[in-house]
């Protein structure tokens, strides 16, 4: 039952993933792999569902801790571009 419950889920978070933002797509991926890795452990321990619900919890905070790195690097990145245009464009005057 678990497994295809979890099969469920990844099925779900997979298509759902469709249109949605960056951010979106980490918090939903963060949240389905957490909370299956949750129901796993939990189901260990004789929870499943507490489990679960634990482990969807770390996962959503996961995926946004993960979300802001990304666009923290990303904003670097491009601030890196556009100083070097900027350096670029003074010495050729």
């Amino acid at each position: 039952m678990n497994k295809i419950l979890l099969s469920l889920l990844f099925a779900a978070s997979v298509a759902g993933c469709t249109g949605m933002s960056d951010t979106q797509q980490r918090a939903l991926t963060g949240t389905v792999g957490g909370a299956g890795v949750g129901a796993i452990l939990g189901a260990i321990g004789g929870n499943a569902g507490l489990g679960a619900v634990a482990g969807a919890g770390a996962g959503l905070a996961g995926g946004l801790i993960y979300d802001s790195v990304k666009k923290s690097e990303a904003q670097a990145y491009q601030d890196g571009v556009n100083a070097g245009k900027r350096q670029a464009s003074s010495t050729t005057r």
